[in-house]
This record gives C-alpha cells, structure tokens and sequence, in this order.
C-alpha cells in the first residue's frame, strides 16, 4: 500500500483527495450544482463529477479551486453506440472536463465479446485524450459475472483507458471489496480503479481503498470526511 493510502486509511482528511463529489441525479438544479461545487473545494475532493449539461458550469465555478471537472458519458445505461459516445465525450472535454466515465456496452460484456468492448471503450478513449482529458470506463459490476468483469478491465487496459470503475449507482449493486479487488488484480498496478455507488462512510471508503481502489465516486462525500453515514445510494 501506497503512503498516500495508508494516510486515507488512517484519517477522514486525508480520503477527501480520493473522493469524486458526485451530482447525477437527473433533476438537478443549477442551485444544486453550484453547491456541489462549493462544498468540494471547501473539503478539497478530487472533483465534481455531473451530467454533461452542467460542465461549463461546473468549470467555471471550479476555477481556481485545484477541484477537476468529472462527467459521464453513455450514462448511465452503456446502450449508445460508440462514435456517440465519442462525440459526446469531445464535448464533455471541450466543455472544460479534465476526466469522463463511460459506460461500457454492457451487452457486450455479457455476451463475451472483447472485440466489441475494446472498440466502444477504444473510440471514447481516443476522443478523451485528444481532448487532454483522462477516461475511467464503467464496467457495471452488478449486471456481470466474475469471468464478465475480468474481460470488460482486460478490455478496458487493451483500450487505453486511465481507469476502471465499479458502478453507475443507476443499475442496482454498487461497489463491492471483492469486486474492487478483482479489478486491482486484473488491471494491475498502473490502471485507476474506482470504486462507486453505495460507499457512503469512512468505512466504506476505507474498504475500498485498502481493496485497491485510487478513487471513491460518492454523494456521500461530506458525511465520509466526517466519519458520518451518508443516506445516498450513489
């Protein structure tokens, strides 16, 4: 284990650096996302990761604060074909965002085709960073297997991706330590893993962590830092 995660593992403080303060909620005000972003730089959390319609917004309000500008693409099903979700990655990136989360083809994924899965990932993985921007791919544990999941991060390695992530919090399930250790193991060492949806305590953050996860996406951020429960299921 790294000295960074031993210090996230020993305070609240130091895991607000691990932390994606998430807003995905599809009906989020601008009020909410200006508070979002707020708070994240108050606590100092990696980013603020929203829906693309709030980007620029996001950006500008960020600006300064050393917070990353986190948004999704082909979210939060992975059911949009590939040079979509590129063209909505481009934007996403022109629109000021330093990292996007895709969603894989789940399907795919399901139906073991690794061809299919390291095209999708790769067409986004080009756009993203082209756009100086980094990709973390969603691989939606909970709709996979075990076998499933090693080939959605084999694909996600071979694509280029920067990370692999759990969970979109939208398809039932959510992070898991096994899961995230699954991942660590498949990807190795140099690849982000991301550990979301449902990690809505300092324990749960923890466990993560010391599972391999270098990134937490959570609503919960706040009550994390605290040592509180966060009520959120994302």
């Amino acid at each position: 284990m790294s000295n960074e995660a031993s210090t996230a593992l020993d305070n609240s403080a130091g895991i607000a650096s691990y932390i994606d303060h998430t807003l995905l909620k599809p009906e989020a005000s601008e009020a909410e996302v200006r508070q979002v972003c707020a708070e994240a730089a108050e606590y100092k959390f990696k980013s603020v990761c929203v829906n693309p319609i709030w980007v620029k917004t996001v950006t500008k309000a960020l600006k300064g604060s050393g917070v990353l500008t986190c948004s999704v693409v082909g979210f939060p099903l992975g059911a949009t074909p590939s040079d979509v979700k590129a063209f909505e990655a481009r934007g996403a990136a022109l629109d000021g965002a330093d990292e996007i989360d895709m969603v894989i083809n789940i399907a795919a994924a399901r139906a073991g085709d690794k061809g299919a899965l390291v095209d999708d990932i790769t067409a986004v993985a080009e756009a993203v960073h082209a756009g100086g921007a980094i990709l973390k791919v969603i691989i939606e544990t909970a709709l996979l297997n075990d076998e499933q999941k090693v080939l959605a991060c084999e694909a996600s390695v071979e694509a280029g991706a920067d990370f692999v992530k759990t969970s979109t919090g939208f398809n039932g399930g959510g992070a898991t330590v096994e899961d995230v250790a699954l991942m660590r193991k498949t990807v190795g060492p140099d690849l982000g893993v991301k550990a979301s949806g449902g990690v809505r305590s300092l324990a749960d953050a923890q466990a993560m962590i010391a599972a391999g996860a270098t990134r937490i996406g959570a609503s919960s951020g706040i009550a994390i830092v605290k040592g509180e429960q966060g009520s959120s299921a994302y």
